[in-house]
């Protein structure tokens, strides 16, 4: 047996990769199934058996001396059961680690993780990779040798290796990924497409969707339906503030009514301006996620704080989810966040300041992305709008970066201070926006966010370097066994960001009640006092957990 293994696998590499697949038993931010485990568990495996694999070449390609046999023998004896050891005190500990995030998140402590499970769904996927890897060398191999006549050894290996990466390349993404994203595309251009019969088309006719309305009900989409008709009614509303209040006005353009983003923004203006949008007190240009999905606690709270006064408008450009959208059709997100904006703030800012309604941009998620992505400020500088809120922005957000990096001293990466806050501030679970050393001016960024969100605070360098928001103090939703290792915590972040489900206020779920708390330091409605506010907070939570 021990000869079959030392024929067909390095040792080395499983000393190494037993090293990673203990590590990555450890927590990181948000609790994971026995699956999921497994999946990271092999990956790591993988990597630490990559690495060394390659770190054995790389000793022997430099012509170092090698240390006797018996000497060898004894180093992977003593390596090993070491290894081994972590390897028992890991799956002992995997069960208080995760219960340790339930804890944090209030969550029900998990069953045990299943060690069994975790190592063949490991093991599995282990032996993928490394099956993957060694039809790589092969193929490498075969095209070295095939040139090995026409050029010097070393040309040829280079060759080789370059070859087989474009070739690699173009299957993985010119065939297989292309492919299934067309899949994709087509699958959820269908759900969109669907009409539910719990959803009725609009009778009021100063409604979007509505058969006097602009934009037509078939092809508003599934998400723009559901975010016309979901939302609270003037009665709804005047219950909660004991006074009069006004309908809600939404307006919602899918990705059916034009081909063309500027159409569709087209589209979204003049539905505005029929529906008299711009006499509200508040107007929203909100930035959906992938899918057209907008959460209905960014904005039910800000229409009840407002007792209904408030205008929002919304442009689909994507059916894929956030991940698979940000991947093939970040631009065209991009623009038509451009577009709705460019044709909303050109009416806007040509009517009179003081007859015009504030002006805010709000985006969740990729929405945040490409919501920052839709103005340029040397554009607006002379005639800005009022302010953002932008929520769960993910790690390739430019303007998030560059604030959190240079944020000031002493302050957490997880919830920064920039300057005196006059202009930017951040926000958690515990508030955060009505803290500044000075005034809040009239143009503000506003950002929500929770320690524990993945999406945020992912970044491909965690793989080499330790990140910032790791440092003391750390989040109050972040686990304090959370240690960093190389490569292994990134994967299992990457794993976090793609797969990782929590209770609402916690990762990349955000909770009604703090968007309510965000949008009340942002825009400063009148009439509530705090005990109205709690009431306002219970209800808005209850309606986001229908």
């Amino acid at each position: 047996m021990h000869r079959m293994l030392k024929r067909f696998f390095s040792t080395t590499g499983l000393l190494i990769g037993t090293l990673f697949f203990a590590l990555s038993l450890s927590p990181t931010l948000v609790p994971r199934s026995d699956a999921i485990q497994g999946v990271i568990s092999g990956l790591a495996l993988a990597s630490g058996y990559g690495i060394g694999v390659f770190g054995i070449w790389l000793w022997r390609y430099f012509e170092l001396p090698q240390p006797k046999q018996k000497a060898q023998k004894w180093m992977q004896v003593v390596s090993g059961s070491f290894f081994l050891l972590i390897t028992v005190i890991s799956l002992w500990r995997a069960s208080t680690w995760q219960n340790s995030l339930h804890q944090l998140m209030g969550m029900e402590e998990s069953a045990s993780v299943q060690p069994v499970l975790v190592g063949v769904i490991a093991v599995a996927v282990f032996l993928g990779v490394l099956l993957l890897a060694r039809l790589f060398l092969i193929t490498k191999q075969y095209i070295a040798r095939k040139t090995e006549p026409y050029v010097p050894p070393k040309v040829s290996f280079v060759l080789g290796l370059i070859t087989t990466f474009i070739l690699f390349w173009m299957v993985f993404n010119g065939v297989l990924f292309s492919q299934l994203l067309r899949m994709a595309d087509s699958t959820y251009q269908q759900v969109d497409s669907l009409i539910e019969p719990d959803i009725e088309q609009p009778a009021n006719p100063m409604k979007t969707g509505s058969a006097e309305s602009i934009l037509s009900w078939e092809e508003m989409g599934r998400q723009g339906r559901r975010f016309l008709t979901e939302g609270p009614s003037a009665a709804d509303i005047a219950a909660m503030s004991d006074t009069t209040a006004k309908e809600p006005i939404r307006v919602y353009v899918g990705m059916h009514a034009s081909e063309d983003f500027e159409e569709r923004a087209e589209l979204a203006l003049q539905e505005l301006i029929r529906v008299d949008a711009f006499s509200r007190s508040l107007l929203v240009l909100i930035t959906p996620t992938g899918t057209g999905w907008i959460d209905p606690g960014s904005i039910e709270p800000l229409e009840y704080l407002h007792r209904g006064d408030v205008a929002s408008v919304a442009a689909q450009y994507s059916y894929l989810p956030s991940p698979l959208s940000l991947i093939s059709e970040e631009d065209y997100g991009s623009g038509m966040a451009r577009a709705l904006f460019r044709k909303v703030y050109d009416y806007w800012s040509a009517l009179p300041a003081d007859e015009r309604p504030r002006m805010y941009l709000q985006g969740l998620s990729l929405g945040a992305l490409n919501s920052d992505h839709s103005f340029d400020l040397y554009d607006i500088i002379e005639d800005p709008f009022d302010g953002v809120l932008w929520v769960g922005p993910p790690f390739r957000k430019s303007t998030w970066r560059n604030i959190t990096e240079n944020r000031n001293a002493g302050s957490p990466a997880w919830k920064p201070t920039f300057r005196d806050g006059s202009v930017v501030r951040f926000a958690n679970q515990h508030g955060g926006l009505k803290e500044g050393e000075s005034r809040w001016g009239s143009f503000r960024i506003a950002y929500l966010q929770y320690a524990s969100d993945p999406i945020t605070f992912f970044d491909p360098s965690v793989f080499t370097r330790e990140p910032e928001w790791l440092q003391e103090p750390r989040g109050p939703d972040v686990s304090p066994y959370l240690r960093w290792y190389p490569i292994v915590t990134g994967l299992q972040l990457a794993a976090d960001m793609m797969t990782g489900t929590t209770p609402l206020g916690y990762g990349h779920e955000y909770a009604a009640e703090h968007y309510l708390d965000s949008w009340y330091a942002l825009t400063d409605p009148v009439g509530w006092d705090e005990e109205s506010l709690k009431r306002l907070r219970n209800h808005v939570n209850e309606r986001r957990k229908r």
